[in-house]
């Protein structure tokens, strides 16, 4: 890493300023997080906030026609050109090309993403299809392409001397500094990742407002899409849209994450531990409830609300896991359709056409699915649903092992088994892991005895599953990357023993 000659002359100039009024604040943000998770293990979850003018008053989010078609939102880690080339060539009405989850949080992997994403903007972003002995390059389309930076609860080091910034403000104000937005073929736009409260719209808000004040444009350009993945947000939804009404266009439920939030949130109350990961269902109360709010907040003010990823990924050598994946998705897209969401995620170019086919076109901000309940219940406890398993722990320290092996070898998301795992899946693994453990959860072992979640089991399941992913090296993982096996192993018990769960 050398920040002086990796970053554009002038940045510091740009981003100095900006460095000293935001960061401060982030880190202050930071702290509030800490706050209320602490409240909530001590038996203050997370709750809906008292009315206010956001909640009691008439006001719009009016959407701009470039953007009324968002049934299909497609996403992959921007530092592969290639995919992202796909992507934004499939003809999807929209792609977000992500900074965040699916690329490795490390400096050259951002440095490239951020190349990536300015060479999608100007057209130029391409790759050698070996194939067709060709090049493949962006092309012009209606598109619409939003960008997500790293969260707010992420920093960046070695930009300032001796101090952090926040790396929502690095790989925004990056970008910005680079690009002429005269040339977008619509407002340049953003997919907010991991806020926890109504308040922290208003870093963005403020943000957005100083980048469009340094290209003299009207304070309202900038756009955006925000994530609701974390428990507390889910309670600051309407709140959260009021503060960023001059430039938020919709919010999306980004369930993965947002399992993970409920866990680490509830994870000291004893009738919330979850079963086995891929034996809950998606319409699950806890979901369902949260499915039908978000709308309903959403379409209140005129906003769009977007559904969230389809983990089966399709194939195209596997016949019968393609037929499994495409069932999957469309049995899932059409429950948000007819949950209202205007749209939904995906991250597989053959996914595109049947997750647009289960939306009505271009979008359901006209209704409202008169909810009985403005407050609905978000934390329905989860008895006798899906099942608790040792296989199902397995499944999960496998799956920590190689997402994390992917992680050292520089991919922030990697295909295991059919299902796409990025950031958001292996903090769900970890933390069902150490729900178990804290717990002590009785499961049937191996043998046909009943065995207790403990840390010795925990260590011995990571012992044996490393064991059997070294033996029989799976598709993802070839002589070279199998070196780091053991360090994965090693910092995936870790994190589960020490408690690390946020995010990173």
């Amino acid at each position: 890493m050398n920040s002086r000659t990796d970053l554009p002359a002038g940045f510091y100039d740009f981003v100095l300023p900006l460095h000293e009024k935001f960061t401060p604040w982030q880190q202050r943000l930071v702290a509030q997080r800490t706050d209320a998770l602490e409240l909530s293990h001590r038996g203050a979850p997370p709750n809906y906030l008292p009315a206010s003018e956001a909640t009691t008053s008439g006001w719009r989010i009016t959407v701009p026609e470039w953007c009324a078609d968002q049934r299909n939102q497609m996403t992959g880690p921007a530092d592969d050109a290639e995919l992202t080339v796909k992507l934004l060539n499939s003809g999807s009405p929209a792609v977000m090309i992500d900074l965040e989850d699916s690329t490795a949080n490390a400096w050259e992997h951002i440095l490239l993403a951020v190349k990536n994403t300015i060479a999608a903007y100007k057209y130029e972003l391409n790759y050698e299809d070996k194939k067709r002995a060709k090049k493949i390059t962006v092309q012009r389309s209606k598109t619409v392409t939003w960008v997500r930076p790293r969260g707010l609860h992420i920093s960046q080091g070695g930009v300032i001397e001796n101090q952090i910034m926040s790396a929502s403000l690095f790989d925004l104000a990056l970008i910005w500094y680079q690009i002429e937005p005269a040339s977008l073929p619509h407002n340049f736009s953003v997919y907010i990742p991991k806020s926890e409260s109504a308040e922290e719209a208003l870093w963005w808000r403020d943000l957005f407002q100083t980048f469009a004040k340094s290209k003299g444009l009207p304070k309202d350009y900038i756009k955006c899409m925000a994530l609701v993945e974390a428990h507390p947000l889910a309670y600051q939804m309407e709140e959260f849209l009021f503060n960023m009404r001059e430039h938020c266009l919709g919010l999306n439920l980004g369930r993965w994450d947002y399992m993970a939030s409920l866990i680490h949130f509830m994870i000291e109350d004893s009738n919330w531990i979850l079963p086995d990961r891929n034996s809950i269902p998606h319409d699950v109360p806890f979901f369902q409830n949260f499915r039908t709010l978000m709308p309903e907040i959403c379409h209140k003010h005129g906003a769009h609300a977007i559904g969230g990823m389809t983990a089966l990924f399709p194939s195209r050598t596997d016949a019968e896991l393609n037929e499994r994946a495409l069932k999957v998705l469309k049995q899932d897209k059409q429950n948000e359709a007819n949950c209202l969401m205007d749209g939904a995620w995906t991250g597989h170019p053959d996914q595109n056409e049947i997750a647009v086919a289960q939306f009505p076109f271009p979008n359901q901000i006209s209704k409202r699915p008169g909810l009985a309940n403005s407050h609905p219940d978000l934390r329905p406890i989860p008895k006798g649903v899906g099942v608790t398993t040792l296989a199902g722990t397995r499944a999960a320290v496998r799956t920590v092992i190689r997402y994390r092996n992917g992680v050292l070898n520089g991919k922030g998301a990697s295909l295991l088994d059919g299902y796409m795992e990025d950031l958001a899946t292996d903090r769900i693994y970890r933390l069902m892991i150490a729900q178990r453990v804290l717990h002590k959860v009785k499961v049937p072992g191996d043998d046909g005895g009943t065995v207790e979640h403990t840390p010795a089991l925990v260590t011995r399941v990571f012992d044996e599953e490393l064991g059997k992913i070294q033996r029989d090296l799976p598709a993802e993982i070839d002589r070279e990357a199998a070196q780091t096996l053991p360090e994965a192993r090693r910092i995936a018990e870790e994190l589960i023993v020490q408690g690390r769960h946020s995010p990173i």
